[in-house]
């Protein structure tokens, strides 16, 4: 039995496995399992993306013919939230999908059918090559605020604050940048995905939450500026 490429003091690598089908699914689990990997599987991509946003995997296996969302989104926003590689499993033969799926970040791209054997040699090649995993970034702390964005928790005033997800992926982009400015088009890319960039309504809503969550003045906000008709910024 083959072992992921991990040395046997550190836990075994987590791969989550994003198909439809759910007897391929169930497969695909079974022979991962099978040699060493600690596997989570999801049936959709809004699943998925929960599942990522609760704990990051080191491999993801994702099929581009979900139900709920389309398969290239879903790689857009694991490629935003740093999810590790992708390999694309698909029944799209077109070299265009392929080419369009390499481009938006994914590492490999299998096309079905396929040989087990070759699945799971392409898994530890991806694993193989993957980066060390960076350390998690300090809490932001202020003399109102902590925000640590390795663990999503925040506190104002020592008190706990509870954050929406998409709330989160703002103040990851703003506070894990602090003092830049981050530029309306590239936040609302950033947080909601490629195809968005004009809908500054949407900034204008979540920033107003999030102010009156962390900040001590909404109305006078110390922290998370606006630079009118440029962008925002986090200000420690």
């Amino acid at each position: 039995m083959s072992v992921p490429a991990r040395s046997r003091q550190q836990p075994p690598a987590q791969v989550l496995v994003v198909d439809d089908d759910a007897g391929l699914r169930r497969t695909l689990g079974l022979n991962l399992r099978a040699h060493g990997y600690d596997v989570r599987l999801a049936g959709e991509g809004r699943d998925a993306l929960r599942l990522v946003a609760e704990q990051v995997p080191d491999l993801v296996i994702l099929d581009l013919g979900l139900p709920d969302v389309d398969g290239m989104h879903v790689l857009t926003r694991l490629r935003a939230l740093d999810a590790g590689p992708v390999l694309v499993l698909s029944a799209r033969h077109d070299t265009r999908d392929k080419v369009d799926a390499l481009d938006l970040g994914a590492d490999d791209y299998v096309t079905k059918p396929f040989a087990m054997a070759e699945l799971l040699a392409r898994v530890r090649t991806a694993l193989r090559h993957s980066p060390e995993p960076a350390a998690p970034p300090e809490p932001v702390v202020t003399d109102t605020l902590r925000l640590d964005l390795a663990h999503r928790s925040a506190a104002r005033d020592g008190q706990p604050v509870h954050l929406t997800p998409t709330e989160w992926r703002i103040v990851e982009e703003l506070a894990g940048h602090p003092g830049e400015l981050v530029r309306h088009q590239d936040l609302l890319r950033a947080v909601w995905g490629p195809a968005y960039g004009s809908e500054k309504n949407y900034l204008r809503v979540y920033l107003a939450q999030l102010r009156r969550k962390l900040e001590v003045d909404p109305r006078a906000p110390r922290h998370f500026v606006t630079e009118p008709g440029v962008g925002h910024r986090f200000l420690p």
